[in-house]
């Protein structure tokens, strides 16, 4: 059987949430973030060289990294569906933001991510000064600037469509559901009225749903 080993509050939800869509039998083993340092446990090594979350096991076949897990299981257990049909724009546009999620969208992402937990972290009080200054340097003159033009550019590929390859859910969409939900939880105030929306699109879907309630939540609270 199919396999999703499954790290709390981390991109495996996404996996998770498409295996619902597709109805597929399949069973999770979960793996819990080390409270202090928030990484994977290394019982996960076992699984992948990398040790990192998620991985699926099918077959036979142990298949990482989020986009290519999504690929596979599309391809192999989709059946046409939540795939745009060959040599369509909206093939394109799926092609586009399945890479787009990860390659360019997360980085800012990740760096603000970084910059926040720099500036909350206990240092030594001689220290504490010159790492804030460092990361808000960092956050005024890469992060702050890159994420507001990643969400103006987002609002205006949503514009007159319901998901980003088109008016119906694909792939590529739950691929991007990761990276939409981090902007709005790391950044609400660039988030505009069509990325909020499609957050609220995802989070009505049964799937989803499904997928939270097994998965549990997507992000640690802020």
């Amino acid at each position: 059987m199919l396999t999703l080993h499954h790290l709390e509050r981390s991109r495996s939800q996404r996996v998770l949430w498409l295996l619902e869509e597709l109805e597929i039998p399949y069973e999770i083993v979960r793996y819990q973030r080390n409270p202090k340092t928030l990484l994977a446990p290394p019982e996960l090594a076992a699984i992948h060289p990398l040790g990192k979350s998620p991985v699926i096991t099918d077959e036979g076949r142990t298949v990482a990294e989020s986009g290519a897990i999504l690929e596979y299981l599309v391809e192999r257990h989709g059946n046409g569906r939540l795939v745009p049909q060959p040599g369509t724009p909206e093939q394109l546009r799926y092609r586009y933001f399945m890479h787009y999620a990860e390659g360019s969208l997360m980085t800012p992402l990740l760096v603000k991510l970084l910059c926040d937990r720099v500036r909350s972290a206990p240092l030594p009080f001689f220290v504490k000064p010159i790492a804030r200054r460092i990361a808000d340097g960092v956050g005024g003159q890469f992060v702050e600037p890159n994420l507001r033009r990643h969400a103006a550019f987002l609002e205006a590929e949503l514009a007159g469509r319901t998901w980003f390859a088109g008016d119906e859910l694909t792939v590529a969409d739950i691929q991007m559901s990761y990276p939409v939900e981090a902007l709005l939880q790391r950044g609400r105030e660039l988030a505009g009225e069509r990325l909020r929306a499609f957050v609220e699109r995802v989070h009505a879907r049964p799937a989803y749903q499904r997928a939270l309630d097994k998965g549990g939540e997507v992000f640690l609270a802020t």
